[in-house]
C-alpha cells in the first residue's frame, strides 16, 4: 500500500494544504491538538472533493442508465457473434458510438477519487512516522500525532499494534474504533447498492447487468471489510464520509430523478399526481419538464407513465405538450374508453314480448278490467265450459291464450 501511495505523492501537497486550511478553522473552535479538529478537517476534505465531482456523478448516472437500456441489444450482439470475438467487439464499439455511451463513465467518480485517497494515506503514514510532508511542518505533524478519535490516533491501524503503542494509544481502543468504523463503512456501502437495486432499476428489463449489480452489492462491503483493517483511522474517516455522501446523493437522485420504469419512478409520479390534483396545476419547472417528456413519448410510455396519464384523466385533467395541465370534462370518458355514462337496455321477459310490450321496460301493471272487477262477484264453477269462454288453467299448464289444436290431434 505504501508503494502505491507513493505513486500519488505529487498530489500530497494540495491535499495537505486543504487539510491545514480547515484545521485552522476547526482548531480555533475545538483546539489545535484535538481529534475533532483533525477529524473534521478530513471530513471537510471529502466534502470539497465530492462537490468538485458532482459533474462526474451526473455523467455516471446517465452512463449507467444508457448501459442498462443497451443491455438487450448487447445481448443480441453477443449471441449473434458468439464465435467471432473480434466482430463482437467491433459491433459493441459501434453501438456505444451510435448511442453516445461511454462504459467507463460509470467508474469516473471512483477513479477521480483514487489519487486523493492514496495521497491522504501517504500523508497519514508520514504523520505516523513523525516526518513532514507537503505543507505540514513539524509542529503540525506533532499536533496530528496527538489527535485522538474516541481514543484512537488518526494514524493508527487495526493490524499494526506497534504503531498504536508508539503513538501512545491502547491497542484495544484502536481496534474497537477501527472495527466499528469498518462495519459502518461496509453497511453504508451495502445499503447504497441495495436501494439502487430495489428502487432505481428498470424492472421491465431483465439483463445480466442487473445480476452484476446484485453481485456488487455483496462484493463491495466484503472488499471494504478486508482492506479496512490495513487503513489508518484517518483514512477510515475519509471512506466512511464519502460512503455516507454517496448514500445521501443517491437517495436524492432516486426521489427526484428516478430511472424510467423503476419503482422509484412510480412513487415519484404518484406524488406528482397528488400535487396536481390538490393544486390544479404542475408546480415547479422540473416537474413540468417531467410531464412534458411523458407527453412527448406518446405510445412509447412505460406502465408507470401510462398509469400517471390515466390518473390525471380520472381527476379531470389533461396533460399538455408544454408540461402544464388543463381542466377537462371529456378526458374521463376518453380515459375509460368512451363507455362512461352508457347503460345497457333492460332485458324483457318472454311474457312481455308475447303480449307486445316490447316498449315497456318496467313491471307489467294489471289491466283496468281486472282492477274494476267487483269484489263480490261470484266466480263461475270449475265445470262451466261454455263456448267462447276460456278454460281455467290446470296445475302445471301455461296460463294465457292457448294455441288451437290441430283437428287431427286427440282431445
Amino acid at each position: 500500500m505504501d508503494t502505491i501511495a507513493s505513486l500519488f505523492s505529487f498530489i500530497t501537497t494540495p491535499v495537505s494544504w486543504i487539510i491545514v486550511q480547515f484545521h485552522k478553522l476547526y482548531g480555533a473552535l475545538f483546539g489545535p491538538d484535538t481529534g475533532w479538529a483533525w477529524g473534521l478537517s478530513i471530513v471537510s476534505l471529502v466534502v470539497v472533493i465530492r462537490i468538485c465531482l458532482i459533474p462526474l456523478f451526473v455523467k455516471q448516472i446517465k452512463s449507467m442508465r444508457n448501459m442498462q437500456a443497451l443491455q438487450p441489444k448487447m445481448k443480441a450482439i453477443q449471441e449473434r457473434y458468439k464465435n467471432d470475438r473480434q466482430r463482437q467487439s467491433e459491433e459493441m464499439m459501434k453501438l456505444y458510438k451510435d448511442t453516445g455511451t461511454n462504459p467507463l463513465s460509470s467508474c469516473l467518480p471512483i477513479l477521480a477519487q483514487s489519487p486523493f485517497f492514496f495521497a491522504l494515506y501517504h500523508v497519514l503514514s508520514k504523520i505516523a512516522s513523525g516526518d513532514t510532508i507537503g505543507v505540514l511542518n513539524q509542529q503540525l505533524v506533532d499536533s496530528a500525532r496527538e489527535a485522538r478519535i474516541f481514543g484512537a490516533p488518526i494514524a493508527a491501524t487495526f493490524m499494526d499494534a506497534d504503531k498504536a503503542e508508539a503513538l501512545g494509544a491502547s491497542v484495544t481502543d484502536v481496534r474497537v474504533v477501527t472495527a466499528v468504523m469498518i462495519i459502518l463503512m461496509s453497511a453504508s456501502q451495502f445499503f447504497t447498492q441495495r436501494q439502487l437495486m430495489q428502487k432505481n432499476v428498470d424492472l421491465t428489463v431483465k439483463t445480466p447487468y442487473m445480476q452484476q449489480q446484485k453481485m456488487l452489492m455483496y462484493i463491495f462491503p466484503l472488499i471494504f471489510a478486508v482492506t479496512g483493517i490495513h487503513f489508518p483511522v484517518g483514512v477510515l474517516v475519509y471512506w466512511l464520509t464519502t460512503n455516507v455522501w454517496t448514500m445521501g446523493q443517491q437517495m436524492y437522485v432516486i426521489n427526484q430523478n428516478p430511472t424510467p420504469g423503476s419503482k422509484a419512478q412510480d412513487n415519484y409520479l404518484q406524488r406528482l399526481l397528488k400535487s396536481v390534483t390538490a393544486h390544479g396545476e404542475v408546480r415547479g419547472r422540473r416537474r413540468r419538464m417531467v410531464v412534458q417528456a411523458i407527453v412527448a413519448k406518446g405510445t412509447d410510455r412505460n406502465e408507470n407513465e401510462r398509469r400517471f396519464i390515466a390518473g390525471l384523466a380520472k381527476s379531470g385533467f389533461a396533460a399538455q405538450s408544454d408540461g402544464s395541465v388543463i381542466k377537462s370534462d371529456t378526458v374521463t370518458v376518453d380515459a375509460e374508453g368512451g363507455s362512461a355514462g352508457r347503460r345497457q337496455p333492460k332485458r324483457q321477459s318472454k311474457a312481455q314480448r308475447q303480449s307486445g310490450g316490447a316498449h315497456q321496460t318496467g313491471p307489467a301493471k294489471p289491466s283496468l278490467e281486472k282492477q274494476a272487477e267487483p269484489k263480490d262477484s261470484v266466480p263461475k264453477p270449475a265445470g262451466n265450459t261454455s263456448p267462447g269462454s276460456p278454460r281455467q288453467a290446470k296445475s302445471g299448464q301455461r296460463k294465457g291464450s292457448q294455441r288451437p289444436k290441430h283437428p287431427s290431434s286427440k282431445k
